[in-house]
């Protein structure tokens, strides 16, 4: 007699396709339940291919698609004990659930081990076939077995912590979320393609009253970020039993999932009954549609690993003086966002939190490379474990060549107020480097011995060409002190004995970025580095972004750059097992006003810090007052708990003792609102006329004779 395995093997390819549960085709052949046999199938050796430009689609191809009829009841496979719909069980006789389980069933070494499984017990020699049992006493027996891996399970994996619920903020105000496109440096932000509306996926089945888990067939109905409002097919426009879920997560599955894995497909209890044929409703419904590529939970899961370790050492900017960098040692990586503590840090609270992609960050030796100010480390033993982070993971800058006309020290731009990021301010160039970086001065606010001048770089997208502002019709903040308003740069310059730095040297590359105005996002509070807010762009400039706090008001918004690694796409936290605050609300906002007489902390710096929030009506009026010298500073606060998520190690990410207070303890500074000045000395030219899209403009700024 033939074995049935010989028999196998000449048959046909094209028959054996057949037979798939749901197969993917095009070069998908990795989803059919052929490739999820045995070794001895011929289709398990087929690769599976990268995630494609476009994402498979579903195809009807003379497959015999086996979904649930919704008449052939359950039935249990006799080799393995998986318990599903008779319809999309193997063979005539619907015995076995996959092919993989009928061929191993013939095996004389497999047999006496079924009847041992399903019960839980360790396989006798005089085990015997399982044989016909009534329904209720496989489901039963099936249902201990689950019950029991899902004990083992919860012993070894973390269980995610629901907080802020992003999706009930976005349908109860009808929001958009940025798509995770506009975030290269998020993960799958490079690859996740064509995932959009309509997309279908394959999910556990709530809507059910089975003990054991289900599944069934989603679209996204709506999606932001990582995040998609999901719906179960059949409900079509009844959306009471909508759902969200974040995309990247492992209960997330490409349609086809559940035949290879041998997971049945069950209809939800409360459509049960508008179908009798769900197999060809799905079949109809399904072909032609999309669904995730089969390697996505790979390519999720690769590109959550960082190549930055525990212990290795980089250099930081100093917290006190921001002129100068220190050495730090990565303490903590979540997300890629990276915890360091300086390394003269005896308890290890002295620390400073940035991403890996961070300008703000370098590797050991850079500070000597380019003549920037560096705070030698006191410290002459290192610890067990140390080394120092290659200089390959750090952000490559733009090559730029610094002979004939380039930065002179003196000359006037417009820049970011490092320790005020809602503000574009008056600056200067205190001093120029090697390597294209500059150490910037913010006039009216510096101090004597230049312990707050920042270092940018020359195509860094936060300094401007003298004129940006007034161009673009962004309010610019003047010196300090300085009376002769409105600001005129004709005036200043004229005043300072200073001329404006050339426009050609400044970056006006301006990506195809993706954001519009409304769309939310997650963002760094940049004044307060630990802390991932609920944010919102609320104006766009180019490539630069005005990124609005939820609940705060627009004295705290931020100017980022549109490729920033402090924004993050709606769900980022969750996935990363990063703590996201959510908006602040009145009570969250005028509770540290209430504390007037409050003992004074001592000021540590934990990021660019803005300065303190003040009641309307008791901010001073003049811009007058003694100069301070200008450094980071922040409050201690305390550590809660935060997400778990289901890729985090471990360690703990950063969280706000109180619902997102910042900054209570810089100084003071009123920001006037500038009038339209007259355009007699100058004359700005724009190459576009809408100042708030994506596209190119001009910046330049001429004389007229």
């Amino acid at each position: 007699m033939e074995n049935p395995r010989d028999m196998a093997e000449h048959t046909p390819r094209s028959e054996r396709k057949r037979r798939d549960s749901f197969g993917m085709f095009d070069g998908y052949d990795s989803c059919s339940e052929d490739s999820s046999s045995s070794s001895s199938s011929e289709d398990s050796e087929d690769e599976v291919p990268s995630i494609p430009a476009s994402l498979p689609i579903i195809k009807n191809n003379g497959q015999v698609y086996t979904y649930p009829d919704g008449k052939a009841g359950m039935a249990t496979c006799e080799m393995c004990g998986m318990v599903g719909v008779r319809d999309a069980f193997y063979s005539k006789t619907k015995r076995f659930c996959s092919v993989s389980c009928s061929r191993s069933y013939s095996s004389n070494s497999k047999k006496a081990s079924i009847l041992a499984r399903l019960q839980g017990k360790p396989p006798t020699k005089k085990a015997k076939v399982l044989q016909k049992q009534p329904l209720m006493a496989k489901l039963a027996a099936y249902a201990q077995y689950q019950a029991n891996q899902q004990n083992q399970a919860k012993s070894k994996s973390v269980v995610p912590v629901e907080g802020f619920d992003w999706g009930q903020y976005i349908c109860s105000n009808n929001l958009v979320g940025a798509p995770v496109s506009c975030f290269k440096h998020v993960p799958m932000g490079m690859c996740w393609g064509d995932i959009a509306e309509g997309v279908r996926v394959e999910v556990l089945n709530s809507d059910t009253n089975l003990s054991t888990k289900v599944y069934w067939v989603a679209g996204i109905v709506k999606l932001a970020g990582f995040k998609a409002l999901l719906r179960y097919e059949g409900f079509d426009n009844d959306s009471s039993k909508d759902f969200w879920r974040n995309l990247c997560i492992p209960e997330i599955h490409p349609v086809g999932w559940c035949a290879s894995s041998g997971k049945p497909l069950v209809p939800p209890k409360s459509i049960h009954h508008k179908y009798s044929n769900w197999k060809a409703f799905l079949v109809k419904r399904l072909t032609g549609a999309k669904t995730l590529p089969p390697d996505f939970a790979t390519k999720v899961q690769e590109n959550m690993q960082y190549p930055f370790k525990k212990l290795m050492r980089v250099e930081v900017v100093d917290k006190t003086h921001l002129c100068r960098t220190r050495v730090a040692l990565v303490e903590q990586v979540f997300g890629g966002r990276l915890r360091l503590v300086y390394e003269e840090s005896q308890d290890g609270t002295d620390d400073f939190w940035c991403h890996m992609y961070s300008p703000l960050i370098h590797s050991i030796g850079w500070s000597r490379s380019i003549g920037h100010r560096f705070k030698r480390s006191e410290v002459t033993k290192k610890m067990e474990g140390q080394m120092d982070a290659p200089s390959q993971l750090f952000l490559k800058v733009k090559d730029v060549d610094q002979s004939g006309d380039w930065f002179k020290d003196g000359m006037k731009l417009e820049a970011i107020d490092p320790l005020n990021l809602s503000a574009i301010c008056v600056a200067t160039v205190r001093k120029v480097l090697a390597d294209g970086y500059l150490m910037i001065g913010i006039d009216g606010s510096e101090a004597a011995d230049g312990s707050d001048w920042f270092c940018y770089h020359s195509a860094s997208p936060s300094i401007f060409p003298v004129g940006f502002c007034e161009i673009n019709s962004i309010e610019l903040t003047p010196p300090r002190g300085y009376t002769k308003l409105p600001f005129k740069w004709f005036d200043y310059l004229r005043e300072m004995g200073s001329i404006a730095a050339p426009v050609k040297l400044f970056n006006k590359e301006v990506p195809n970025h993706g954001f519009r105005v409304g769309m939310k996002l997650e963002a760094v509070d940049l004044m307060e580095p630990r802390l991932v807010c609920v944010a919102t762009v609320t104006r766009i400039v180019h490539r630069l972004l005005r990124i609005h706090f939820d609940g705060w008001e627009d004295e705290y918004d931020q100017w980022v750059d549109c490729e920033s690694a402090d924004l993050y796409p709606v769900g980022w936290c969750q996935l990363t097992g990063y703590q996201l605050q959510p908006p602040a609300t009145q009570t969250t906002r005028e509770a540290p006003l209430n504390v007037s007489k409050q003992k004074k902390k001592t000021a540590q710096y934990k990021g660019q810090k803005k300065k303190r929030k003040i009641p309307v009506g008791r901010r001073p009026i003049g811009l007058g007052g003694p100069l301070r010298r200008r450094s980071f500073s922040g409050d201690d606060e305390q550590t809660p708990p935060h997400y778990l998520s289901h890729f985090s190690g471990s360690g703990r990410p950063p969280t706000s003792g109180v619902e997102h207070d910042r900054s209570l303890n810089s100084e003071v500074s009123l920001q006037l609102k500038e009038e339209t000045p007259e355009m007699d000395e100058f004359t700005f030219s724009q190459g576009i006329s809408d100042q708030e899209s994506n596209g190119s403009g001009s910046y330049y700024i001429r004389q007229e004779h």
